[in-house]
């Protein structure tokens, strides 16, 4: 019997993932990790009220969740200031992501992103036959200008930008987001990923009319609320944006235990701040760690530190080599130049002593290859 067959266009895709899991490295070499300073969780993880809120769920869990997750879109209407339509609630940004592609693109339309920045936007660009164009990365920052340059160039339907940025920590001033959304090209619309949005700096979140046509913001509670394994995010824009994603989503993809830790989560500030204390005396140490090994560390406004190795991405790759043989799980960009660093995730007092008892060896090794 002849098998089902894939569309050309599945058929040209690559079975691979944006990114090999801890899980994954772990299975591949035979020994769990004596610390998880690699995927950008939040170590610290959630509101005591949020676990207690998704304990209490577990006992509904035969129920189906919410489709229209009232109660958190409200919630979150109410925190950001705006009305209930300009509020989509997801799968974690990732799985918004992909029903926003599906929306806008098309088999050869146009989207611009930098290179090296998050791979997954990119997996679900090829998924739907969407032509990816890239700009470099200018001083470990993605580049506004090289972005709009791009984007009126090739008649981009959507351009994404992450500020604070993934892979390198690094951010813009909200004045220059505020500079490119006021000159997008017409027909293009900017995707806003702020999933470390709760970490930045005075000064660095845009102020943007919520019913501005030209761009969608994405937010999410796997970073500085701690709950990356629930996979709840969120959108904000133009209620016409939002309500176009009724058209592809998943009605009844949101886990409702989930639902409910994300709203106590939202409910509990005072617990959101201590962590972004802890969060970030975690980065000072990792700089610290940094410095005494002769390295440097960019500054962040994320739960990870980048750490310039100093040299070149094949040095770099074999100092991440190095740590995770000895049980240090880290990840690093994928791209020259920002290749020449490993990235670092905020972690506990433990994991960060463990960081810093291996690191010397591995640099050690690395130098004397």
């Amino acid at each position: 019997m002849m098998a089902a067959r894939l569309t050309p266009l599945a058929q040209s895709l690559p079975a691979s993932v944006p990114f090999v899991g801890p899980e994954a490295a772990e299975r591949a070499r035979g020994a769990g990790f004596t610390a998880r300073l690699g995927a950008n969780e939040n170590v610290f993880g959630p509101s005591p009220k949020a676990i207690a809120a998704m304990e209490t769920a577990a006992g509904d869990i035969w129920k189906y969740a919410d489709p229209e997750s009232h109660d958190l879109v409200t919630a979150l209407a109410a925190h950001h200031g705006v009305a209930p339509a300009n509020v989509m609630v997801g799968e974690g940004i990732d799985g918004l992501l992909g029903y926003l592609v599906r929306l806008y693109v098309g088999p050869g339309d146009a989207v611009v992103t930098s290179e090296g920045a998050y791979p997954t936007f990119n997996y679900h660009v090829a998924g739907y036959g969407g032509t990816l164009h890239k700009v470099p990365y200018r001083g470990d920052h993605e580049d506004p200008e090289a972005l709009l340059t791009k984007a009126a160039e090739v008649g981009a339907k959507l351009v994404y930008l992450a500020n604070p940025d993934n892979p390198m920590g690094t951010w813009h001033a909200g004045s220059v987001i505020e500079d490119m959304v006021a000159r997008l090209p017409e027909g293009s619309l900017l995707v806003l990923d702020e999933a470390y949005v709760e970490m930045a700096p005075e000064g660095a979140v845009p102020r943007i009319a919520i019913d501005h046509p030209g761009v969608l913001r994405m937010r999410t509670f796997s970073k500085a609320y701690g709950m990356a394994g629930a996979r709840v995010g969120y959108a904000i824009g133009a209620a016409e944006q939002i309500e176009a994603f009724h058209k592809v989503r998943n009605h009844f993809g949101m886990n409702r235990a989930a639902q409910a830790g994300a709203l106590a989560a939202l409910g509990d500030q005072a617990y959101l701040a201590d962590v972004l204390s802890r969060i970030a005396a975690a980065r000072e140490e990792i700089a610290r760690i940094a410095a005494e090994n002769g390295l440097s560390a960019l500054p962040s406004a994320t739960n990870f530190v980048t750490v310039d190795c100093g040299r070149d991405g094949d040095f770099a790759r074999a100092v991440l080599a190095g740590l995770v043989a000895r049980g240090i799980f880290v990840r690093m960009p994928f791209v020259a130049p920002q290749d020449r660093a490993i990235r670092i995730s905020c972690g506990t007092a433990a994991d960060l002593a463990a960081f810093a008892e291996a690191l010397p060896s591995a640099l050690a090794e690395t130098a004397g290859a």
